[in-house]
């Protein structure tokens, strides 16, 4: 069956259909990691948007149950060049496009990816639609509102707390094991691997709604607070902002990218919409305190001003080597830091995993 990816710009690009017979509206992102698929389906910092990834063979090991980065898929829809239908890994329980037909995720294949890649890099990322004709997309792209419009976060963020434990989610009155500081976590769109690494680390990961106050999260009696990463502007978050402006300097805080970019907005900076954004697994980043580069893993849109953090209380840390983005800041008098990628990876390479055993010890004697 033919299908059809608008972009609103006017493009117009002929594939086949991948997954569920349905249209889907969203931001048009490309990703270029070679792998995981799986983890970045359903990643909530991909809210909103439909993903395009370059690699041309996309689903030839599989979905397994273990992989999820969420209870759900989040992207709006999905683009691929090729999707493989008899993928080969011992944990394959069923193909890519099963998995979208099951969650009613509306895909296409068949596309020069790296050729759409090229035209989103040189206009822009845009709205686009997935549909079955293009006079259907054209309707429902004019009916759609931007992605910068829509509140994402408080979509994606849990709904009632709850603590991280060796088998995964618990029950909020679970007792805590003996001797493991308690770190709260700030859900903004948090991947189940950041609680998966925290809790490896030794500590004891409680997540809370991004609703929360600062008054609710300090009387966890935390030893640490992570700000997590999520999608879409973070300067439609005011409320969450001023907790975090409320938390900072109470507890070692830490954040990963959007909560970079909340700890950058709470110092009193400023952020801006990158033109095409970062998202793949092979992004280098310089730490500008030590002079070492490491390889990461990124997905964002949005960046840190380093401008606007003159005369503020955060200094840069780290850059991107490719562009000169900032990645990572620093509350200069308190205990507060922040980095624009993904230590966790999932998928991607774990240069950065030394992180989560650095801030746990921090969380140790930090207060």
């Amino acid at each position: 069956m033919k299908r059809y990816l608008l972009l609103s710009d006017g493009s117009v690009f002929e594939g086949t259909a991948l997954g569920a017979s349905t249209d889907s509206v969203g931001e048009v992102v490309f990703n270029t990691g070679m792998t995981g698929y799986q983890e970045i389906l359903t990643d909530p910092s991909y809210a909103g948007q439909i993903v395009m990834l370059t690699y041309p063979l996309v689903g030839n090991y599989g979905i397994n149950d273990d992989d999820f980065e969420s209870d759900r898929i989040q992207v709006s829809g999905f683009v691929v060049r090729e999707a493989c239908d008899e993928p080969s890994n011992w944990r394959s329980a069923k193909t890519l496009h099963q998995l979208l037909v099951e969650r009613n995720i509306a895909g296409i294949q068949g596309l020069d990816t790296r050729m759409i890649t090229k035209h989103i890099r040189s206009a822009g990322v845009t709205q686009g639609v997935i549909c079955e004709s293009p006079e259907q997309g054209k309707a429902a792209l004019s009916a759609s509102s931007r992605y910068d419009d829509s509140d994402f976060v408080f979509h994606v963020s849990t709904k009632s707390p709850y603590k991280w434990g060796r088998s995964g989610r618990e029950a909020i009155d679970e007792d805590d094991p003996e001797g493991r500081p308690r770190l709260v976590v700030l859900d903004c769109g948090l991947k189940f691997n950041i609680l998966r690494r925290f809790w490896s680390a030794g500590c004891r990961p409680i997540v809370v709604p991004c609703t929360a106050t600062a008054e609710e999260i300090l009387a966890y009696n935390p030893d640490g607070i992570l700000l997590s990463p999520g999608p879409g502007d973070p300067k439609r978050l005011g409320p969450v902002i001023e907790t975090v402006k409320k938390l900072v300097g109470t507890r070692p805080m830490f954040g990963i990218c959007l909560g970079n970019q909340l700890l950058c907005h709470a110092a009193g900076g400023e952020t801006y919409k990158l033109k095409f954004g970062h998202r793949g697994s092979n992004h280098a980043i310089k730490d500008l305190e030590t002079g070492k580069v490491t390889i990461t893993s990124q997905n964002h849109g949005y960046a840190v001003d380093p401008n606007s953090l003159s005369g503020t209380r955060a200094t840069v840390t780290q850059i991107n080597v490719n562009d000169n983005t900032v990645e990572g800041i620093r509350i200069k008098d308190a205990d507060a830091w922040s980095i624009q990628y993904h230590p966790e990876a999932a998928p991607g390479p774990w240069d950065s995993r030394p992180y989560f055993a650095q801030f746990v010890e921090k969380m140790r004697h930090g207060h």
